[in-house]
């Protein structure tokens, strides 16, 4: 804890990057154990949800069970201290893998959502936006049998959940043009917006070290920016339990719960996260 105070006193405008590990304490699980392995199933894939019909009546039966969780789940500490850090003009641009929204509701603003929002619905052919909750509640009337399910939340509204029922399940889809909807997501497989991720650039370059909270960044689209940040010059630390695939680039690993320890940070800078 001495040492990553430290390191944040030293940094006066770091470049956060959050992960699943900073919503856990929100009622979101993870999709990784602590040696980077999938918890349970593993998400949908683009290519697994286009591949037909009954792949997206699987994904929107376990969504309509699991999202309730997603929706209803609150900023903790950590969330707060982020954003209070962002009040406090450490913080330039919030990146976060995240598309729980918590972010911007514990305060923090423009924050980078480099996979998107699971609050909102995209057509696929006519780019049509909707409210995940419309949604919800198309689903809850098309889908009575539904209704009373119940299975473990998975990571980002999704369910652990498995039956024969998938094969009656209505899938909604765009009142305008009769297209597939999709949650306005980066699925596993497809790639993150070149906007986004230039925002992210240029959010880095406005920087002078680097935060990671909360993320095994496995996946390319977090872990560029600790290339890049290496590449610069630029210190890295993570708050992470776990393994991280940027492990050899840190100059800091902190392996500690992440609630108590943003809260530890945030009381010796004489920030109010409460």
């Amino acid at each position: 804890m001495d040492d990553l105070i430290d390191f944040v006193r030293r940094h006066p405008r770091l470049f956060v990057l959050t992960g699943a590990g900073i919503s856990t304490d929100s009622g979101i699980p993870g999709y990784r154990d602590e040696q980077g392995r999938w918890q349970r199933s593993a998400p949908m894939t683009i290519r697994a949800f286009l591949s037909g019909h009954p792949a997206r009546q699987r994904y929107w039966a376990r969504s309509m069970v699991g999202w309730p969780v997603a929706a209803g789940a609150q900023p903790n500490v950590s969330h707060r201290v982020v954003a209070r850090l962002g009040d406090a003009g450490r913080v330039a641009t919030p990146v976060t893998q995240n598309v729980d929204g918590l972010h911007q509701r514990a305060g923090s603003d423009d924050v980078i959502e480099l996979h998107g929002s699971i609050g909102k619905v995209i057509c696929l052919s006519c780019a049509t936006h909707y409210g995940r909750a419309d949604i919800q509640r198309w689903l809850w009337q098309h889908n009575p049998d539904f209704r009373d399910a119940s299975a473990l939340p998975a990571a980002d509204g999704d369910a652990h959940l498995e039956t024969p029922l998938f094969d009656d399940f209505a899938v909604p889809v765009c009142e305008r043009c009769g297209g597939l909807l999709k949650p306005d997501v980066v699925f596993f497989g497809e790639s993150v917006p070149r906007e986004r991720v230039e925002a992210g650039r240029l959010a880095l370059a406005a920087s002078d070290a680097v935060l990671v909270i909360g993320s095994s960044l496995t996946v390319f689209s977090g872990y560029r920016f600790c290339v890049w940040a290496h590449e610069r010059g630029l210190p890295i630390a993570a708050l992470n339990l776990g393994t991280t695939r940027a492990d050899p680039l840190l100059a800091l690993k902190v392996a500690a719960p992440i609630g108590p320890a943003l809260a530890g940070l945030a009381a010796s800078l004489g920030l109010d996260a409460g």
